[in-house]
C-alpha cells in the first residue's frame, strides 16, 4: 500500500483507516516532509521532481507488488494566471497531475496482471468550476480526474477499483493558505468546509463500495449536478487572488 502526501490532512486521517481495514498490509507512506507518528514505512520524497519517481518507487517497494495505491499528495496556489511564474506553474502540473500519473504507469499494469488493486486518485471540485486564481491547480486536477474516470472504465472487468476523490473545501494548511490568498467575500464564507476524517471515512466506504467516486463535503453533490449554473456564478463572484 502507496500512500502520497501521508503528512497532510486528508493522507493523515487515510492512514490510520486504511491500516485498519488491512491490518497485515505493508504502509509505505511518502511525503515531502517528515511523517509524524507514522502507521508503516516513511519516505521523504518531494514529488514536484518526477523524473525521480521510476527510481524511488523500486526503492520503496523493492518489487513487492502495490495493491493499493493512494494519490493524495497535493498543493494549491491561489495566484492570477499573469502573476503565477512558470517555475511556480510547472510545480503545481508535476505534483498534481504527472506524479499521479506516473506512479498509476508503474502500478496498475501489476494490479491488472494480479486482477486485483485500488487506486484512490484525491482530484477536487476545482477540476469543475472556474475559480479565479487556480489556472495551473485547476488544470491539473481536471486532468487527473479526467485520467482517473477513463481508467475506470478501462479496468473495471479487471478487478481493479479506481476511486476519484472530489472535495470542496475541507479543513487543512492548504484551505487556510488559499483562503488567505483572496479577499473574503460572502461567497468564499458561505462555502461548506468539511473535516479531513469525515472524508477519509468516504473515501474507505467508497472503496469497499467499489464506488467510483466521492464527493464531499456530500452538500457540494448538487454543483455536479448543476455545472452549467455552478460555472456562472464562479465566473461572476470568485474573488480576484492578491497576486
Amino acid at each position: 500500500m502507496l500512500v502520497t502526501g501521508a503528512a497532510g490532512a486528508i493522507g493523515g486521517a487515510l492512514v490510520p483507516l486504511l491500516a485498519e481495514a488491512a491490518p497485515n498490509a505493508r504502509l509505505s507512506l511518502v511525503d515531502k516532509r517528515e511523517i509524524a507518528h507514522a502507521r508503516g514505512e516513511s519516505h521523504v520524497w518531494d514529488l514536484a521532481n518526477p523524473d525521480e519517481i521510476v527510481a524511488k518507487y523500486e526503492s520503496i517497494t523493492n518489487d513487492a507488488p502495490v495493491d493499493v495505491l493512494v494519490n493524495c499528495a497535493g498543493f494549491m496556489e491561489l495566484l492570477s494566471f499573469a502573476g503565477t511564474s512558470w517555475d511556480l506553474g510547472r510545480a503545481l502540473i508535476d505534483v498534481d497531475l504527472v506524479s499521479p500519473l506516473r506512479l498509476m504507469s508503474l502500478a496498475v499494469p501489476g494490479m491488472r496482471e494480479r486482477k486485483r488493486g485500488v487506486v484512490i486518485n484525491v482530484s477536487s471540485l476545482a477540476r469543475l468550476l472556474p475559480i479565479r486564481g487556480s489556472s495551473y491547480y485547476g488544470a491539473a486536477k481536471a486532468g487527473l480526474a479526467m485520467a482517473s474516470e477513463i481508467a475506470r472504465l478501462e479496468l473495471r472487468h479487471h478487478g481493479v477499483t479506481i476511486v476519484t476523490v472530489y472535495p470542496g473545501p475541507v479543513a487543512s494548511d492548504l484551505e487556510r493558505r488559499a483562503r488567505a490568498q483572496v479577499p473574503s467575500t460572502f461567497v468564499s464564507r458561505a462555502l461548506p468546509t468539511g473535516d479531513a476524517r469525515g472524508l477519509a471515512v468516504a473515501i474507505v466506504r467508497a472503496a469497499r463500495k467499489r464506488d467510483p467516486r466521492v464527493i464531499y463535503p456530500p452538500i457540494l453533490k448538487p454543483a455536479t449536478q448543476m455545472l452549467s449554473l455552478a460555472r456562472r456564478v464562479t465566473e461572476r463572484f470568485s474573488p480576484h487572488p492578491h497576486g
